[in-house]
Parts: C-alpha cells; sequence; structure tokens
C-alpha cells in the first residue's frame, strides 16, 4: 500500500480549477518531489492530501485512509511543515517543541531535536529573534517532533544559508533511511535533484511529468550540447563551424548546440569558442539538468 496516493484529483475554487484530474503515489521510506511553477496546484494538492482541502473529484488516501474522514487516525501520523509562521513570537524554541511534544503519546525528546536540525545554541532565544533559516528549521522539528509515518515539507530550505542547506538534506535523507514518507515541494531544483527518488512536475493543475530525476533527466537529453558562454556570441557563425547546426542561446548566457554529444563535436564548440576568446562557463554534453527539464515542460519555461 502506497503512504500517499492521488488519484484523478479535481480541486476547483468557484470556476477556476486548481487541479485538474492529477494521479501520483509514493511509497514508504522514499522522498516525492512535487514541482511546479506559481499556480500549479501543487500546494492545493498537498493541502488536499493534509485534510485541509476536501476534492471535488477523485480521492487521496495518507497511509491507505481518507485525511478529512479519518483525520482523528492520520493527524498523529502526519507531520507538516509550514513555510512560515505557527510560533507564538516569544516562545523560544525548546518551549515551542516541549509544547508540540505534548500533543503525542511519543514524541521524540526537544533537546535530540534541537540537535538534529542544528538549534541547540540558539534553543533559548525567542523565535521571533531567530533568523529566517533558524525559523525554517525550527519549522522543520516541530513537523518531525511526533515521529511521523508522511512528512509533508513546504519549501523547506527557503530562506537558509548553504550550509542549514545541508542540515536539513541530511534530516530528510534520515528521515528516508527510517521508513518515513517525504513529500516534498521547492521551487530549488537541484535540491529535488539531490533529494527525491521521484518528482512529479506539475503545470496548470495537470502532471506534465513523472518518474525518477536520472530518468526524466536523460529521456529529455536528446542530440545536444549544452554549454555557457558570455551573452550574445555568433551563435550562427558558431553552427556553421559545426557543420549547420543550429545554436540557440536559451536563456542570456547559456546556450544549446543540436549536435550529437561525441568527442569530436565537443572539441570543435570548444576550438571555436577558443579561438574567439570566449570564455567557456559549463558543458553539459548530452544531459540535461532537471531544471532544464522542468522549464521545458512548464509555463516558466521560455515561450
Amino acid at each position: 500500500m502506497p503512504a500517499v496516493e492521488v488519484e484523478d484529483l479535481v480541486v476547483r475554487y468557484g470556476d477556476v480549477c486548481a487541479v485538474d484530474g492529477v494521479s501520483f503515489s509514493a511509497e514508504a521510506g522514499t522522498v516525492l518531489g512535487l514541482l511546479g511553477p506559481n499556480g500549479a496546484g501543487k500546494t492545493t494538492t498537498v493541502e488536499t492530501l493534509e485534510g485541509y482541502r476536501r476534492p471535488h473529484g477523485g480521492q487521496v488516501r495518507v497511509l491507505g485512509l481518507d485525511p478529512v474522514a479519518d483525520r482523528r487516525r492520520v493527524a498523529p501520523r502526519v507531520g507538516v511543515m509550514l513555510q512560515r509562521g505557527g510560533v507564538y513570537p516569544t516562545m523560544n524554541a525548546r518551549d515551542a517543541l516541549r509544547l508540540f511534544a505534548s500533543y503525542y503519546d511519543a514524541p521524540m525528546p526537544a533537546d535530540e531535536l534541537l540537535a538534529q536540525v542544528g538549534l541547540e545554541p540558539v534553543a533559548r532565544t525567542p523565535f521571533r529573534r531567530l533568523s529566517g533559516g533558524e525559523q525554517q528549521r525550527l519549522s522543520l522539528a516541530l513537523a518531525l517532533v511526533g515521529r511521523p509515518s508522511v512528512a509533508f515539507l513546504d519549501e523547506p530550505t527557503a530562506g537558509m544559508d548553504p550550509a542549514a542547506r545541508q542540515t536539513l538534506w541530511g534530516v530528510v535523507r534520515s528521515l528516508r533511511d527510517d521508513g518515513v514518507c517525504v513529500v516534498l515541494t521547492t521551487h530549488y531544483l537541484d535540491e529535488a535533484e539531490r533529494l527525491a527518488d521521484r518528482v512529479v512536475i506539475i503545470d496548470k493543475g495537470r502532471v506534465v511529468a513523472a518518474g525518477p530525476p536520472a530518468e526524466l533527466m536523460t529521456a529529455a537529453a536528446g542530440d545536444h550540447v549544452r554549454f555557457g558562454a558570455p551573452p550574445g556570441i555568433d551563435a550562427a557563425g558558431l553552427g556553421a563551424a559545426l557543420g549547420g547546426a543550429a545554436v540557440i542561446e536559451e536563456r542570456p548566457g547559456e546556450y544549446v548546440a543540436s549536435i550529437p554529444a561525441t568527442p569530436g563535436n565537443v572539441a570543435a564548440l570548444t576550438a571555436w569558442l577558443a579561438e574567439h576568446d570566449l570564455p567557456l562557463a559549463d558543458l553539459r554534453a548530452g544531459r540535461q539538468t532537471l531544471e532544464d527539464v522542468f522549464l521545458r515542460l512548464t509555463s516558466s519555461g521560455p515561450s
């Protein structure tokens, strides 16, 4: 039985269909990355899984239960990390964890959680005086205090510095290793690429792609080479040097050349850049990043 299951989900706001027939599932001990541009329907989908919205069509199940009808059975087994808020401004981190722990039969010890998320040095600091990243880490700890079987993490690393992001990534991997199903929404596509066992990309209320990140990136690769160079290079001249290949500047300083990723083609490309005294910022031959796939498939991509 999947830990999370969404089948033909439809959610409307008046005449607007925010979620239009979305289906996916996630198993225990896996991380699911739910991705999409703003307004795609991913937050509505997660809120329905959390039991805060009723579907207008289809169904959702969390641990085999209806998150609305079976709320009393589902809630103690689910952890929800909000993007912001949820803590009294004058309450410190340790007291907040102890308060939330009192809601559960077998909670994690507050000090253990503080250490896990790296908040021991500011355990007695009022919430309002914590940095944005520290508040995010406390929100994560509050979501985990009840030892959830399913954890919904909404933009968990927003406002975090690189070191704090690494700490949180370690926590997510530990959760997965402990058999927790983690549903992660994030705008940091490198984060989803590193953490998610499977991603679901939603756009305009529909699923446009789903699968392991590596498979999505490989399937979308095709015969091309992506590279970075100064904006506005002579793309036509480079294309001619590559045997008449199309070279397109997708975004300022980011190019794609429609050539097979053979050593000879890569050598010809770099030789042309060297001949014109142009630096090479990066080179991705025959493989896209998850961001490339995301931008190609969604309304966030170039028109």
